[in-house]
């Protein structure tokens, strides 16, 4: 079921954001295990070290419950990512 609603880009962009969104609002777990389950379904660990000069390991490691990725990891993953989609997320405030 959750792999037949990947096929759909406005599910995948939503998922994506969602992650985004958590880890924005301080939740870092969700947010990384949402983006865990992203990567596994969409690109894989594999192909995206590659993109990003990391290991497969590596990645998974960061994104673990346990992982704490540094911010330029963390935002060059989420900018690969974008790309493989065809999107940009832009953040705006609010009150």
């Amino acid at each position: 079921m959750f792999s037949l609603n990947l096929r759909d880009p406005k599910f995948r962009t939503g998922l994506l954001k969602e992650s985004i969104e958590s880890m924005l609002a301080g939740d870092t777990e969700t947010g990384k295990m949402i983006l865990r389950d992203y990567i596994n379904a969409t690109i894989g660990f594999e192909k995206l070290g590659a993109v990003v000069d990391k290991s497969p390991k590596s990645l998974m490691r960061m994104f673990s419950t346990s992982g704490n990725p540094t911010a330029n990891n963390l935002f060059g993953i989420i900018h690969t990512l974008q790309k493989k989609e065809g999107i940009h997320f832009e953040v705006k405030a609010s009150r």
